[in-house]
């Protein structure tokens, strides 16, 4: 039975004797006799070579390393190490065996030679543990096996999903705050004195939205879409982004102590990587020469520009994304529905989120190659070093993906469009869009709430049923062929039991190599959501939460039933990740400092509140401290004063000659106000306070939580010791 273990499967077509692709086949299968590896072949639809290494490779690497399996996951009774480990070696030395023909198995792969290589999920007790205990919906409030994951797919894969697991319990947390601070929100739905005072305004005459079928409208009638601006815009919105400040510094923070934990318990919290590289480039060649560390500014200096060209077309995209919201207004508020005319633009900001998610879509796919291209002319030493600047590289490219059109929204939306008989205009044509007389923020929450939805959605079900519906056409694809194959084919597959085993896992779906790196993008492109723009959407961490207890389950099932066993790799810590979530830490801050100083009204009612307001202007205690807030943040237009293009109603109803706009402007030249300056000077004092104080409070955050756990430290100290003293008695005696 032990004889029947093998390490990897390499699957080629039936060629034609005497072919290109068959003697290119026979050549790297003779190298890898040669190196004493056992070569079973079993023939099929296609033809499959199950290998095994010899057990002078595991030895070599145990004596090299001085064996840092000590503590064995699930010992291989026939070689004595772990059979991630075997996995590991075998993988690298098929990956790196050359033919006389200086191909690699990675070219012949490119040139159809062999159609797969891969590890075989094992028929054993391990798996079927996690296949019953983990990789199963009901499972979701299930603590995760981490150990045995770990013992089957390898340290990386278990450290991806103990941080996931961590982040989720964590995020339940943040999850609840955020409920209650929108509940609270939801409480003042028809107390709100803003709210109020927009409601009853039925003899604000407002100005028109559009420039040619548009009328002048009163502002009451937008008395709904105030009330949910305000039940968002409140001052729990200001707690919450601070305390999403320092959770996301607790969370790293508790997480690295985790990670110390979880590493130690596995004994590779010293493991070093380029150390046991080099350990399996001399086991597969005795001759091998390290590959130095080498550096090129001028190679450096193109990746540069390569890199900022990217992010200009991402920029460009997000400001096609603008000219599409501004245009849809228009045509919206011309519509012969009753509907879009009234709410235009609400309509184009949906309709813009819509067309941002599909942009995402297809732009994730186009960043990808163009940052393995940039990997590629890096040219890195290490499968770990390309592996890190392409994490960079895509992070960045995604970023801007994702956020140029909300930053646009967030903190340039209504700010840059001029003002009645003035507007800014796209082509000398299109108004730039403006805010709602209550504020932009909502604008920000439709987009992040619609983007969120359906990447969290769309984006999840895709990722489950493709793989899903591809194994099971295969499945069905080959089940007929097996049953009216011939009597001799039928005692022959009865009699091996690899043909059935190598065929089902090949029929599997092929495990990318950045695989477990798309898993990690998602997560973390969902934790730059949750955080960056916090204070707008505070139902984000809601949403991801409930995410993350399908996304945990839905990623096991994959990795356990619908997808080849994926080729272990060992890690002691997520690697550059850490890095990119504390950058985003340091740009939540920055963000939702932004999102309370300039989309929010926050600013502005505060200053009216303790500048202006009846409270302080008349001394009134028994009255609102805003009231009179919305006719203080209204300026006034006349509008003989009108753009010539402008075909909208050149008097209004009572005969009247000004209107009125969200915009503190003085009547004659439309100058900045007095009041202008103040709310201006008061965003940027507070923005530099928050800053400040929340940067603060993640640096106290951080020194407070050591990285690095006391048991840990002391279980090393013990160590150390222990060693000591070992040698110490070993040296004595000697001298004697």
């Amino acid at each position: 039975q032990d004889e029947e273990k093998w390490d990897f499967v390499l699957v080629s077509d039936i060629h034609e004797v005497g072919s290109e692709k068959e003697i290119k086949r026979k050549k790297f299968l003779d190298e890898l006799s040669k190196k004493g590896f056992t070569i079973k072949k079993i023939e099929d639809e296609n033809l499959f070579y199950g290998v095994r290494a010899p057990q002078h490779f595991f030895r070599q690497y145990q004596w090299l390393l001085r064996n840092p399996d000590r503590r064995l996951q699930t010992p291989d009774i026939y070689c004595g190490i772990p059979v991630t480990t075997r996995i590991r070696i075998v993988n690298f030395i098929l990956q790196n065996t050359v033919t006389s023909d200086f191909e690699n198995l990675r070219d012949l792969m490119k040139k159809k030679v062999f159609k797969a290589a891969f590890p075989l999920h094992e028929q054993e007790e391990l798996a079927e543990i996690l296949k019953e205990k983990w990789a199963r919906w009901r499972d979701v409030f299930r603590p995760q096996p981490i150990e045995k994951i770990r013992c089957y797919f390898g340290e990386k894969v278990a450290l991806y999903f103990a941080w996931l697991g961590w982040y989720t319990y964590l995020l339940g947390i943040a999850a609840a705050v955020g409920l209650v601070v929108f509940v609270a929100g939801i409480t003042t739905f028809n107390t709100s004195q803003v709210s109020k005072e927009i409601c009853e305004a039925t003899d604000t005459i407002m100005c028109p939205l559009c420039d040619q079928k548009c009328s002048f409208w009163l502002l009451s009638e937008t008395c709904t879409y105030a009330k949910v601006t305000h039940m968002i815009d409140n001052e729990g919105t200001v707690l919450f982004a601070m305390f999403m400040a320092i959770w996301a510094t607790v969370f790293l923070e508790l997480w690295k102590r985790k990670r110390a934990t979880v590493v130690t318990d596995w004994d590779l919290y010293g493991w070093d990587e380029d150390e046991e590289e080099l350990a399996l480039e001399l086991i597969n060649n005795l001759q091998h020469e390290p590959r130095k560390y080498q550096h090129s500014y001028f190679r450096s200096t193109i990746l540069l520009v390569f890199a900022l060209l990217m992010i200009i077309v991402l920029i460009g995209i997000a400001h096609a994304l603008v000219i599409f919201r501004v245009v849809a207004t228009a045509l919206f508020s011309q519509s012969s529905f009753e509907l879009f005319r009234e709410q235009a633009n609400t309509m184009a900001v949906m309709a813009g989120a819509v067309l941002h998610y599909i942009t995402i879509v297809i732009m994730t796919k186009v960043n990808r190659r163009v940052a393995l291209f940039l990997c590629d002319l890096e040219k890195p030493r290490t499968f770990s070093q390309r592996e890190n600047n392409f994490i960079i590289k895509i992070f960045t490219f995604q970023f801007f993906t994702y956020f140029s059109s909300l930053i646009y929204i967030a903190f340039f939306l209504g700010r840059i469009n001029g003002h009645p008989g003035k507007y800014v205009r796209i082509a000398g044509k299109w108004r730039l869009e403006e805010c709602h007389p209550s504020g932009c923020i909502t604008d920000l929450f439709i987009q992040m709430a619609i983007i969120m939805i359906l990447k969290q959605t769309v984006s999840n079900m895709m990722e489950y049923l493709t793989p899903a519906i591809k194994y099971n056409l295969c499945r069905k694809l080959h089940c007929p062929k097996k049953r009216s194959v011939i009597s001799g084919e039928e005692e022959e597959a009865a009699e091996d039991p690899c043909k059935r085993q190598w065929r089902e896992n090949y029929d599997l779906n092929e495990v990318n190599t950045f695989s477990l790196f798309e898993e990690f993008l998602e997560i973390v492109i969902q934790y730059s959501f949750t955080t960056i723009f916090v204070a707008a959407f505070p139902l984000a961490p809601l949403l991801a939460f409930i995410n993350n207890l399908l996304e945990i389950r839905l990623d096991a099932i994959k990795m356990t039933r619908l997808y080849r066993r994926t080729v272990p790799r060992k890690a002691n810590d997520i690697g550059i990740w850490l890095q990119v979530l504390e950058a985003i830490g340091i740009l939540a801050v920055i963000g939702n400092g932004l999102v309370i100083a300039i989309t929010s009204d926050f600013i502005p009612m505060q200053v009216y509140k303790y500048t202006y307001s009846p409270c302080v202007t008349e001394n009134h205690t028994d009255v609102d401290c805003l009231t009179g807030y919305i006719n203080h943040s209204l300026s006034i237009f006349r509008i003989q004063d009108f753009e010539p293009n402008t075909k909208g109603p050149k008097t209004l109803p009572d005969g009247a000659q000004i209107k009125e706009y969200r915009d503190y402007r003085n009547a004659d030249d439309y100058s900045y106000t007095v009041q202008f300056w103040h709310i201006f000077a008061a965003r940027l004092a507070f923005l530099i306070l928050f800053e400040h104080v929340a940067l603060c409070i993640k640096l106290i955050a951080a020194w407070y939580i050591p990285d690095i756990p006391q048991s840990v430290k002391n279980a090393f100290l013990d160590r150390k010791h222990d060693n000591l003293r070992k040698e110490l008695r070993w040296e004595v005696p000697q001298k004697v």
